[in-house]
Order: C-alpha cells, then sequence, then structure tokens
C-alpha cells in the first residue's frame, strides 16, 4: 500500500514538473479583451457622467466591480480552455499558472485593505500601485507565458509610475489612471495571445 501510495505521489510530481516547464495556454484572448473594454468604458462612464473621481469611495468600489466581473469571466475561460487544450494537464497547468500571479493578487487586496483602514485620503495612490503590482504578477508568469507578455509587464510598470505621477497633482482617483493602463494593457495581453495562438495553429 505505502509502495503504491509512493508511486502515485511521484506520478503527481512528474507531471507538476512537466506542467511547470510547459507554456500555459489557458488564457483566453476573449476574456481578457473584454477587460480591457470594460477599463475603457467604466473610465469613460466617470469621466462623463462623475467628472473627475470627485466621490472616491464610490469609484473604488466601481473599480472593484469592475475587477471582479473581469476576473470571474477571465477564470470561467481560462478553466474551459485549459482543460480543452492542456487536457490531462489541465488542474496542474491551472494550479501552477495561479501559483505564479496569485501573491500579485494577495498584495493588491492587502495593500488595498490597509490603505482604506489607515489613510482613506490616499486612494488616489491605488491606480498606479495596482498597475505596478498587476506588472510583478507578469513578470513573475512569463516564464510559462509567450517571450511577448514581458513587454506587457513592462507596460504595466510604466503606467504605474505614470498614474502616480499624474495623480499627485490633484491627489484624486482619476478614471483615466485606471482605464488607460488596463484598458490598453489588457487589449495587448489579448492581442499577444491571439497571436500566438494563431502562430501555434499554423505551426
Amino acid at each position: 500500500m505505502k509502495d503504491l501510495q509512493r508511486a502515485l505521489s511521484d506520478i503527481h510530481s512528474i507531471r507538476y514538473q512537466v506542467a511547470r516547464g510547459a507554456q500555459f495556454r489557458g488564457y483566453g484572448p476573449a476574456s481578457i479583451a473584454f477587460s480591457g473594454v470594460l477599463a475603457l468604458a467604466v473610465a469613460f462612464a466617470q469621466v462623463k457622467w462623475a467628472g473627475h473621481a470627485q466621490h472616491d469611495t464610490l469609484t473604488l468600489v466601481i473599480w472593484i466591480a469592475a475587477a471582479a466581473v473581469s476576473v470571474g469571466l477571465s477564470g470561467i475561460e481560462t478553466f474551459a480552455r485549459a482543460r480543452r487544450v492542456h487536457s490531462d494537464l489541465a488542474q496542474e497547468m491551472i494550479q501552477s499558472a495561479i501559483e505564479q500571479f496569485l501573491p500579485a493578487i494577495a498584495v493588491g487586496v492587502l495593500l488595498t485593505a490597509v490603505l482604506i483602514r489607515v489613510a482613506p485620503d490616499d486612494f488616489w495612490l491605488l491606480p498606479g500601485l495596482w498597475e505596478l503590482v498587476f506588472s510583478l504578477g507578469i513578470f513573475a508568469s512569463c516564464r510559462f507565458l509567450p517571450r511577448q507578455m514581458f513587454a506587457v509587464g513592462v507596460w504595466y510598470l510604466a503606467a504605474g509610475l505614470c498614474s502616480l505621477a499624474a495623480a499627485s497633482g490633484t491627489r484624486t482617483f482619476l478614471p483615466w489612471t485606471m482605464g488607460i493602463p488596463f484598458g490598453v494593457g489588457q487589449l495587448l495581453v489579448a492581442a499577444v495571445l491571439q497571436l500566438c495562438e494563431e502562430n501555434f495553429e499554423e505551426a
């Protein structure tokens, strides 16, 4: 019985190592492109109807809701694609992908919670900080994503720094410091995934 358990454990370890060394093709361009369009739409709506984000708490709630919708749709497409593309290794591939990006998500959530608790007047920092944290998540995931994704990480890094600089003058949660970085960034991610998918199919 112990030999059987050891053999099963060894098989699981081998499968996990194979998954960690393979390129993950579970991320779907459709849901990620939608998240980019959603970010631009939310920013446009806030600028048009609410001016320059005079109500920071409401603005924060709106963006968290938009992020939740995007993550939910992306998660559904990712699980479906991974099972179709990676078949028997889908579970290990998904687990590996989550492990790479989860620290960045956790830091973003905790950073938001702490800022709300101890420095609510500094909400204006959040767009830039979120973009910086997101760039770290992309950099951490680059080893099992298409190499062009590194450029997307650079985009989010630069966007985060620029967002902090742009908002420092007014010290308000500016809609476009969220809409443009995440809108363009997610569309870039979708474009990279779609291009690599087409190249894979041609090969």
